[in-house]
């Protein structure tokens, strides 16, 4: 497994010795049609953590805007932020076609005006 290394990540691990060899990192944000709306939010959330149950996820993270700088390059406009990583493209592509996959898009769907992906792998 790609990312099991990972397990044993503590405050003293340098950032060179975190290797993802082999590994998609699937990072989607959501922009809420009605941010301020908390029950719409709390909605995404377990949503998304429903969708944690999809075998093929090794590790994930699920975040909403840091309370960081404003700078030009910090974008923190979007509601929820998910991030999940798959051990290869096959687990991501599986993931995608996954029935809980695609109950969570069908049910929360209404709930996002804006959804954007950023899919990466090593180099």
């Amino acid at each position: 497994m790609a990312l099991a290394g990972l397990a044993g990540i503590s405050k003293q691990s340098a950032a060179g010795e975190v290797k993802l060899k082999g590994a998609l990192v699937h990072h989607v944000f959501f922009w809420l049609k009605e941010p301020e709306n908390s029950k719409h939010l709390q909605q995404l959330l377990a949503a998304l953590n429903e969708l944690l149950k999809v075998e093929t996820i090794k590790m994930s993270h699920i975040g909403v805007p840091a309370s960081t700088e404003e700078r030009d390059v910090v974008d923190h406009s979007y509601s929820v932020s998910y991030l999940a990583f798959f051990d290869s493209k096959k687990d991501q592509d599986s993931y995608q076609v996954h029935p809980i996959h695609l109950k969570f898009v069908e049910e929360n769907a209404h709930l996002w005006n804006k959804v954007v992906v950023y899919d990466s792998v090593d180099v």
